[in-house]
């Protein structure tokens, strides 16, 4: 695993970890302000690895750790409801330029 598959695979993780203490506050309330937080995901054993290893080296002496045990990160599903698009104007264009929404499109997929 690259230090930027890490990166982002810990940074999705941080964030959803962020996101759940948010909506279920009880569950950080037996955890210090000071704690090593180690989130481990279960179904990715690699990089559950490398965050023990990771918080070996970063732990501090008298500092508290907690092993977040997760089962799995849900898919992504989007929260926006019923959408609809509409075009209220054409723009003319030279024959060079590339329309807008082809280009964010494109950059997008």
């Amino acid at each position: 695993m690259t230090e930027e598959e890490l990166f982002s695979k810990n940074l999705t993780l941080s964030t959803e970890f962020d996101r759940y203490v948010l909506e279920h506050p009880e569950f950080a309330e037996n955890i210090p302000s000071n704690a090593q937080i180690v989130l481990l995901p279960e179904d990715d054993p690699e990089l559950c690895r490398k965050n023990l290893e990771l918080s070996e080296i970063q732990h501090e002496e008298g500092q508290p750790v907690h092993h977040v045990h997760i089962q799995t990160v849900a898919s992504r599903v989007s929260r926006l409801v019923n959408l609809r698009t509409e075009i209220k104007a054409e723009r003319r264009r030279k024959p060079d330029q590339v329309p807008r929404m082809r280009h964010i499109c494109r950059t997008m997929a």
